[in-house]
């Protein structure tokens, strides 16, 4: 996949993360200048999973942010296209099959999820809604597989809110990031799409636009690292 290739065909999305696995958290680390552990702890206090609840997590690659949830005592089933990002993160969790400790990953597409209506307390995808075909079907998805009442959380990198710092952004995004990418080994040709896609996703107000009419309710969301990432959470109508 090219980096001016964005419509986002599932079996090349995934093929191309295959190839990004192995180094794809060291990357992402690197990349966001450590701000993603920053941002997975944001997203954990947003979803607020105890014990007694199940977090769905899309997109969850390795099962690296599948792990905040766990670790709050709540269980979280870790759901992604990539099958490479699965057998990485059944392989880091010491598990077997598609089982990790404590983690079940189960290969999944997020506009046809493989789980019966109403299973999760919460919904979460992270950095990885833009790479869906159809974001108004993955939405719906989400909806159906969530009880009443249940929240979604989603984090996607989005449009930054400070004026001067665009700009920079802007530059180190579009040129910079797929060398850092390359540096430490991983498939700059994913890096310079995901720079791309980035630039091309809709801003903060248009996502909750889109997430309000895929049925969800009290749609918010906040700015984190002047928007460079923003969090949108809604509810399930009870």
């Amino acid at each position: 996949m090219t980096r001016a290739q964005l419509d986002k065909q599932p079996d090349e999305v995934a093929a191309m993360f295959d190839r990004t696995a192995r180094r794809y958290d060291l990357v992402n680390d690197v990349i966001s200048l450590g701000q993603v552990r920053l941002w997975r702890k944001a997203v954990a206090a947003a979803v607020d999973a105890g014990p007694g609840e199940i977090v769905l997590d899309l997109g969850a690659g390795t099962g690296t942010s599948t792990d905040t949830f766990t670790s709050l005592g709540a269980r979280a089933i870790a759901s992604d296209f990539s099958l490479g990002m699965l057998r990485t993160g059944v392989r880091r969790h010491g598990g077997n099959a598609l089982t990790g400790q404590g983690v079940p990953f189960v290969a999944g597409d997020a506009m046809r999820l493989p789980f019966a209506d109403g299973s999760f307390d919460a919904v979460t995808i992270s950095v990885a809604l833009r790479n869906v075909h159809d974001t108004t079907r993955a939405l719906e998805e989400m909806l159906r597989v969530t009880r009443p009442g249940g929240r979604l959380v989603i984090l996607e990198f989005s449009h930054v809110t400070f004026a001067p710092f665009d700009m920079v952004y802007r530059e180190y995004l579009m040129k910079l990031l797929p060398k850092v990418a390359k540096v430490f080994g991983s498939n700059d040709d994913s890096y310079e799409y995901l720079a791309e896609s980035i630039r091309d996703w809709p801003d903060q107000p248009t996502l909750a636009r889109m997430i309000q009419d895929a049925g969800w309710e009290r749609v918010a969301w906040r700015d984190l690292t002047m928007g460079i990432v923003a969090m949108h959470r809604g509810f399930k109508p009870a």
